[in-house]
C-alpha cells in the first residue's frame, strides 16, 4: 500500500517486543521518518508496539506500512521486495530473518550479537565487501548510523549492486555444514584408528 517510489524500502518481519530492537527502533523512528525512507512491518507482540506501528502506519502513509499478524505469502515479499532488512535486536541466539533476506537480495542492517554477527559482515568501503551492515551499541542513534551507512552505499548503484550479489552469493545452506561435520567425524575416528578416509 506505499506509494511507488526511488526509494529504499526498510523491511521488517518479526515478534514485535523488546528483545528484537523494538525500542531503539521506536527512538529512532523520528529521526528515520525524515530520510528518504519507507518502512514495511508486519509482526504481532507487545500491544504498545503494535499500537505504535499500526498509528505511524495510519498517520505517515506515505511512509509506513503495518501489518499486525502473521501472514506467510506477505512475509516472502517483505523479503523479496525489500531493499535492506532491519533486524536491530538486543540479542539473537540465531536468527533465520537475515538469511533469508540475504538469500532475496535484501541486504541487512543488524546489531553486532549472537547469530546475527556469526553471519552477516559488516560492509567495508574501503574494500567494497561484505554482506550487511552491523552496528554495535544497543542504542537508536548506532541503528540510524548504520541505516546511514547503508543509504550512501544504496546511492552508488554499482556499489549496492556488488553487494546484493555478495550477500546473495553466501551459502547459509546444510551442504557445507555437513561436509564440515563429516570431515570432523573423519578426524576424530580415524585418531582412533577405526576409520579410514573414504576414496
Amino acid at each position: 500500500g506505499l506509494p511507488v517510489r526511488e526509494t529504499p524500502l526498510v523491511g521488517i518481519v518479526s515478534r514485535l517486543v523488546d528483545q528484537k530492537g523494538f525500542d531503539i527502533l521506536r527512538d529512532a523512528m523520528p529521526g528515520l521518518l525524515e530520510k528518504n525512507l519507507q518502512f514495511v512491518i508486519l509482526g504481532t507482540g507487545d500491544k504498545g508496539y503494535e499500537d505504535y506501528f499500526a498509528s505511524l502506519a495510519r498517520t505517515q502513509s506515505d511512509k509506513v506500512s503495518a501489518t499486525i499478524g502473521f501472514n506467510g505469502v506477505l512475509a516472502q515479499k517483505i523479503y523479496a521486495g525489500s531493499d535492506l532488512f532491519l533486524m536491530p535486536s538486543r540479542f539473537e541466539p540465531c536468527g533465520l530473518g537475515q538469511l533469508i533476506a540475504m538469500r532475496y537480495g535484501s541486504i541487512p542492517v543488524v546489531r553486532r550479537t549472537g547469530g546475527l554477527v556469526d553471519t552477516v559482515c559488516d560492509y567495508d568501503e574501503k574494500t567494497a565487501t561484505g554482506t550487511g551492515f552491523v552496528f554495535d551499541r544497543y542504542s537508536g542513534d548506532a541503528l540510524s548510523g548504520a541505516l546511514k551507512r547503508a543509504l550512501s552505499v544504496y546511492a552508488d548503484p554499482v556499489s549496492w549492486s556488488r553487494l546484493v550479489k555478495e550477500a546473495m552469493g553466501r551459502d547459509f545452506s546444510w551442504n557445507k555444514s555437513a561436509a564440515l561435520y563429516t570431515e570432523l567425524y573423519i578426524e576424530a575416528m580415524g585418531r582412533k584408528g577405526r576409520v579410514e578416509r573414504p576414496a
